[in-house]
């Protein structure tokens, strides 16, 4: 069956063309140019000896060069691989020898560390978005520039529906990253049932601040909003102020975020600003606790946040909670339309529901990936009997609602006793003075592992290990409760904002 990703572009452009499809800054951009100008970018590849199936690398923050290059690609047949704008060298380089990228489109903050990584990589060319208003060249790499020109706005190359779309790497938790490759029919469909989830509207207004490198700003913002011709408010970094004053200025009604990004929004200032058309905030990313939903509820009335659960090797969505009505706080909602959603034991056997019955979460439906790029032994460990292992922790309620104790990996294992992070994080929560907070195991000689907690005070407030160790003493089972807490300035987060707690641990 011949479909490509880029007809939602196409279809959108022709149901309105002059509609604003993105806003940066005090620029906006027409369904009707970028379908144009990505239209002269995969002519431009064509040109260049791209082919169908060819792999483009694309380095950008959200910009609407990343909208250009991304929709022209795909119109090209060719395949996306997002990479993170951070990346240094050495990772650069892995990533592109790994996916066998021919081209790799980058940014002028990360040019330097592209070159590098890009050096001796044979028939891989190199260009260039530049800052507004800056000329600044590099050696052996071309200006972006120079993709614009062609004459051809460009058919859209008839590709398969089964055919790889976009290569999104996973996060190298356990290992080197690895490539998921996602079809133009599941990135299609995930975008469809996902923006049917909370009935999106071609006149929603979305902000994008989560980066599009990510498979939850590609597929969750970028390919949603464009799918049902909604508009895109781009936001290149994270910043508060920034996200507020941009949320006001164009009445977004749809932010997506990762829990962090909601703690910082919740100790932002927003005395006399006009937020009342902001209507669903969709969290994903990690787990976000109760008492940080309650309080942005309560903080931006009208608002109801909705809290779904994906991975890269899921297009993104694989479970939602589809409305203020329906949700369970703290769970992870139900699966999505055609998808499948078990909890297992080690011997993959389905558990049967309730709280005390925690096993693997494992997945199928239409959403997987078709594998992961050139590693069939990982491949395969991942999929088992038809089901895709996700490595997270959780159990499944009477009325089928899904519940993530934790990943696999950061379970902690007391005495004997098996500790879930997540439910001390959410205990650490409900203290005032407590801004964020995360739990990791660390190793005791005695008990194989003791629990540790890293808490950060809100503005003003004096915290003491003791007083976290006495709150949590109270509220929690003697073998869970952490022994030591330590209070530092900031937790550390990735570029999507979630908790690195790899780098927490000793």
């Amino acid at each position: 069956m011949s479909f490509n990703l880029a007809v939602i572009l196409r279809e959108s452009r022709n149901a309105h063309p002059d509609k604003p499809l993105c806003h940066i800054g005090d620029r906006s951009f027409s369904y009707a140019q970028v379908d144009e100008i990505s239209g002269r970018i995969a002519a431009s590849l064509r040109s260049l000896g791209i082919r169908p199936g060819d792999k483009v690398a694309l380095q950008l923050p959200n910009l609407p060069q990343f909208l250009f290059a991304y929709f022209g690609i795909l119109k090209a047949g060719a395949v996306v691989v997002p990479l993170n704008p951070l990346l240094r060298a050495p990772e650069i380089s892995y990533h592109l020898k790994d996916s066998d990228s021919r081209m790799l489109i980058t940014f002028e903050t990360s040019a330097d560390e592209a070159v590098r990584g890009a050096a001796g990589i044979a028939e891989l060319s190199t260009y260039v978005v530049n800052l507004p208003g800056s000329d600044k060249r590099f050696s052996h790499t071309k200006s972006f520039d120079e993709l614009y020109f062609a004459d051809d706005t460009g058919d859209i190359e008839p590709t398969n529906a089964e055919d790889t779309a976009v290569i999104i790497y996973t996060s190298g938790t356990t290992g080197k990253p690895k490539g998921a490759e996602l079809t133009h029919f599941q990135l299609f469909m995930n975008c469809t049932v996902s923006g049917e989830l909370f009935g999106f509207r071609d006149d929603d207004i979305g902000l994008a601040v989560l980066p599009m490198f990510h498979v939850f700003g590609l597929s969750s913002v970028l390919n949603v909003t464009v799918r049902f011709g909604g508009t895109l408010v781009l936001v290149p970094r994270f910043d508060p102020k920034t996200v507020i004053d941009e949320l006001v200025l164009h009445r977004c009604t749809i932010f997506s975020g990762v829990p962090t990004m909601y703690f910082a929004l919740l100790a932002a200032d927003t005395e006399g600003r006009d937020l009342s058309a902001l209507r669903v905030g969709v969290s994903g990313g990690a787990a976000i606790p109760g008492e940080v939903i309650r309080a942005f509820e309560e903080k931006f009335p009208g608002v109801v946040i909705l809290e779904g659960y994906g991975l890269s090797e899921t297009a993104s969505t694989a479970t939602f909670n589809i409305s203020a009505e329906q949700r369970k706080v703290l769970s992870i909602g139900k699966p999505i339309w055609g998808v499948e959603v078990r909890v297992v034991d080690e011997n993959g056997t389905p558990l049967p529901p309730g709280p005390g019955n925690v096993g693997e979460i494992v997945i199928r439906g239409h959403n997987l990936m078709k594998g992961y790029y050139k590693k069939p032994e990982a491949t395969a460990e991942a999929f088992r009997n038809g089901w895709f292992h996700t490595g997270d922790l959780g159990y499944r309620d009477e009325d089928g609602y899904f519940f993530i104790v934790d990943r696999k990996k950061d379970l902690v294992i007391r005495g004997g006793y098996n500790v879930y992070p997540r439910e001390i994080e959410e205990v650490l929560f409900e203290h005032s003075g407590i801004a964020a907070a995360a739990v990791i195991g660390k190793p005791d000689e005695k008990l194989g592992q003791e629990v540790l907690a890293f808490v950060v005070a809100k503005e003003g407030v004096r915290l003491t290990p003791d007083e976290v160790i006495a709150h949590c003493k109270e509220r929690l089972a003697a073998y869970k409760y952490p022994r030591e807490v330590r209070i530092i300035d900031e937790l550390p987060t990735g570029p999507t904002g979630k908790v690195l707690k790899k780098e927490l641990r000793p």
